[in-house]
């Protein structure tokens, strides 16, 4: 998603420091606030020994995915 979008801020003429900057800033504030929103809702989970495991896999899968995500 970033590399694509830097591409094209690229291709608009803008040289490669400033279409970095404006791609990052365009695509990595709502994909990281939407995964840490859903993070930050698992934490409830945390204290119970039934949910615990399933919540711990959710926070860091989509921690390493949306990681993932940005890049490719």
């Amino acid at each position: 998603v970033l590399l694509d979008q830097i591409e094209i801020e690229m291709k608009s003429g803008k040289e490669a420091y400033d279409a970095v900057v404006d791609a990052a800033v365009s695509r990595v504030r709502p994909v990281c606030m939407a995964a840490i929103t859903t993070i930050l809702g698992m934490i409830p989970l945390l204290p119970d020994i039934f949910f615990k495991p399933m919540a711990v896999t959710i926070m860091f899968g989509l921690g390493f995915a949306t990681i993932l995500t940005l890049i490719v």
